[in-house]
């Protein structure tokens, strides 16, 4: 008997997709990174595929708009019992991160799996 599906761990707004297929377009693939590093804040940096090292302990979280979405596993442990949502804010992006569209940024948003969706992502 199967239980209720998982939940997915990341997610993206229409807003945000939007800005990625305009980037893939424009740039050819790219993947995204949340760390917690204190330079970048918590700010989900995007990269041209490549031009990213991911560590052998980072945690693929999922993909948004067939793009790969990767978390330092740190974070991944501080946030593990929410979801994670990509929106895209005013102003330019932060660091080294690929923008958004014109004056636009990537942002997180976040919210807290129920119980039901942690007893999902718990394995079997």
């Amino acid at each position: 008997m199967n239980g209720p599906r998982a939940p997915e761990r990341v997610v993206a707004t229409a807003a945000a997709v939007k800005a990625i297929e305009g980037l893939v377009a424009e740039h050819g693939p790219v993947m995204f990174f949340q760390s917690g590093g204190c330079c970048d804040g918590s700010l989900p940096l995007c990269f041209g595929e490549g031009e990213f090292v991911i560590g052998s302990h980072d945690v693929l979280l999922g993909t948004i708009a067939d793009c790969p979405f990767y978390i330092d596993h740190r974070q991944y442990e501080a946030w593990k019992h929410t979801q994670l949502i990509l929106d895209v804010a005013d102003g330019e992006p932060e660091g080294f991160s690929l923008g958004a569209g014109r004056d636009h940024h990537f942002v997180i948003k976040s919210r807290v799996f129920d119980r039901d969706e942690l007893d999902a992502l718990r394995p079997a």
